[in-house]
């Protein structure tokens, strides 16, 4: 192998990076990462647009610093087997409507005050093989919410005035 591939391997590494950082900071879902501490590690484009919350603010900050909703006893027992048996842990809108309350931002479409999610926690595995992150991905889920909301309100209507 040349001095000259070596280098471009190098920068075509480099390349790639960036633009798998870009599409993390730009993708329309929340990504978090964050420690055993629950420490915030990542804090994406989406979670700042939501939250107003500056990654750089942040960082290295408890989640429930700016979350106190948020309790760490309870988010520590939910991420528990993603550290431990490196599982993934769900959370669905319809379970728990939200995790970060942010305010609905098509108000127009929706009659959601609230943004209703879906959350995963995923382990990430270290180089040396031990998980000590926990990546939390946030999807905006209040169409589907909505939608479904609505389709039950019309199937009890449509059922009570079959009983009529």
């Amino acid at each position: 192998m040349t001095s000259s591939s070596v280098k471009n391997d190098a920068l075509d590494e480099l390349l790639e990076f960036h633009w798998m950082m870009d599409m993390i900071q730009n993708v329309d879902v929340g990504i978090v990462v964050f420690d055993r501490d629950l420490q915030v590690k990542v804090w994406n484009g989406f979670m700042e647009a939501h939250s107003g919350i500056l990654p750089t603010d942040i960082k290295n900050q408890p989640i429930s610093t700016y979350f106190p909703e948020i309790k760490a006893p309870w988010l520590k027992q939910k991420v528990k087997p993603v550290f431990e048996l490196r599982t993934r842990s769900f959370i669905t809108w319809e379970q728990r409507p939200y995790l970060f309350k942010f305010r609905n931002y098509r108000p127009i479409t929706s009659s959601a005050p609230y943004m209703y999610q879906n959350v995963v926690f995923s382990p990430l595995v270290s180089v040396m093989g031990t998980v000590d992150n926990v990546c939390m991905m946030i999807y905006d889920m209040t169409d589907a919410a909505s939608s479904k909301k609505q389709l039950l309100e019309l199937q009890v209507k449509e059922f009570e005035s079959s009983q009529s």
